[in-house]
């Protein structure tokens, strides 16, 4: 249940102040959001058909930084210093730049606060939104695949004017099949 929820129900259903309680899960955040010794992590999604998870790794390993790599379903899991951790994912997306994404992590891999082991199993908190972001990726790759092309850009018509039932059948059909 979500903090302000628990606040409401104490004040209107029960007539409590809750102020003088402590609520474990907001100073677990809190936690949650210090980085130690300037350390960042990242992941690293690979949507590419061309770079898998493990290629990306062998990447950083020939690269020598002293970053922390784990490897995952969905690519990668890299800690380090901040500006090693920059290096490694310029070095990493050049393997296939539009199709290799990076999203921010607030702790290392292996942290006890995320880890399933010491959470009693089940999905990682905040697998379920990733997945649902890593289901859109190859959509927005092939975006910016079309748009590195450079095509040039339809011109805009100068009059408004109904498509016709055929050219509409013909886009749909062309959408389809890719």
């Amino acid at each position: 249940m979500c903090l302000l929820n628990i606040t409401w129900v104490l004040k209107k259903i029960r007539g409590m102040n809750p102020s003088h309680l402590k609520f474990p899960v907001a100073e677990e955040r809190q936690k949650m959001t210090e980085t130690k010794n300037g350390k960042v992590t990242k992941y690293i999604v690979i949507s590419s058909d061309k770079v898998l998870p493990s290629d990306a790794a062998m990447k950083i390993y020939e690269s020598e930084f002293s970053v922390t790599v784990k490897e995952t379903c969905f690519g990668l899991i890299v800690t380090g210093s901040k500006e090693e951790v920059q290096t490694v994912i310029e070095k990493v997306r050049q393997l296939d730049k539009n199709h290799i994404f990076i999203k921010e992590r607030g702790f290392p891999a292996g942290d006890e606060r995320r880890c399933r082991a010491t959470l009693g199993g089940g999905p990682r908190p905040g697998f379920h939104f990733l997945r649902e972001e890593v289901k859109m990726l190859p959509a927005i790759g092939a975006a910016l695949d079309e748009l590195e092309e450079k095509a040039p850009l339809r011109e805009k018509l100068k009059e408004k004017s109904k498509i016709k039932v055929s050219v509409l059948e013909k886009i749909i059909e062309k959408e389809l099949a890719r």
